[in-house]
């Protein structure tokens, strides 16, 4: 029998030091489930697995993709799993890590087998945002598929726009697509979270942005910041530092705003996280207690 362990918690909990040393002592490689490190261009900001990190283990699913390529929780599912049944062939257990929500419930759970959508009509669908705002788009959405406009988060653009373009490519609603029902997989499935304190996550959050900003986060927004209009870039980290390049804040404001808003991403990450029974809760210093648990649950030689 394989096993996926899936590695997950909030932003900045301390995910990567022990997802190596897991990966190490099952001998697996990791497959990453950040949806930004597969942006090659960001790797400050998402605090990518570096050089040695990726000598030490073989990392998948991390800076394989252009800041202009579209990609999606679906198109993961299906690059993952294509992944495991390779490496499957050579090991009983494989080690995801990571912290996006979707992309980890996509392979997880499956997701709803929705129509790839067109660009033009991604393209003309940004454009309208970008010149008129959200409001034409939720009123659209509401005349189209009034079941999904009232279940939506509607100060959530990116899914409002989503939505949309399912609704004008297919002449459907977009929640006719959705079944929201568990797929099987061919491989066991144990899920472990990682938590923290509020206090002493909050505390990380805030340094790890110190850290970043000394490795060069400045720097490295500065040079993408001629394609801050793209999709890959909506993100925290990148967003307040264009807002200070465009003169709207100062730097000192721009720095307090991201780890303002890395504390909120981290809530949502965790309230999202607590919905899913199948989750163990461990604080990533039971490191021992993590390896036993790991070991009553898949037999592997060594571990």
């Amino acid at each position: 029998m394989s096993f996926l362990l899936v590695l997950l918690g909030p932003t900045a909990v301390g995910k990567t030091e022990l997802s190596l040393r897991l990966a190490e002592k099952l001998g697996s490689p990791i497959i990453s489930s950040d949806s930004r490190q597969l942006y090659r261009d960001l790797p400050i900001g998402t605090a990518a697995p570096t050089a040695e990190e990726q000598a030490r283990v073989k990392h998948y699913m991390v800076g394989t993709l252009g800041l202009e390529d579209y990609y999606s929780a679906s198109q993961f599912e299906t690059d993952v799993l294509a992944l495991l049944s390779i490496l499957y062939k050579e090991r009983e257990a494989v080690v995801m890590s990571g912290g996006s929500m979707m992309y980890i419930d996509a392979v997880v759970k499956g997701i709803d087998d929705i129509p790839t959508v067109l660009p033009e009509i991604r393209e003309a669908l940004w454009r309208e945002y970008a010149e008129h705002g959200l409001q034409p788009l939720l009123d659209e959405l509401r005349k189209a598929d009034p079941k999904h406009y009232d279940e939506v988060d509607k100060q959530n653009y990116k899914r409002v726009i989503h939505a949309v373009e399912i609704c004008r490519q297919t002449g459907k609603p977009y929640s006719s697509f959705r079944t929201n029902q568990r797929k099987q997989r061919p491989f066991q499935i144990l899920q472990i979270g990682l938590q923290r304190d509020r206090e002493e996550l909050y505390e990380r959050i805030n340094l790890r942005v110190d850290k970043m900003m000394e490795a060069g986060l400045l720097d490295e927004a500065r040079r993408v910041y001629p394609f801050r209009h793209l999709n890959s870039l909506n993100t925290v980290g990148y967003k307040e530092l264009f807002r200070y390049f465009d003169g709207e804040w100062t730097l000192a404001e721009a720095v307090e705003k991201i780890k303002r808003n890395s504390r909120v991403y981290a809530r949502k990450q965790m309230t999202w996280f607590k919905r899913n029974p199948d989750i163990v809760w461990f604080h990533p210093d039971d490191e021992e207690a993590i390896f036993r648990f790991v070991n009553q649950k898949i037999a592997v030689t060594g571990l």
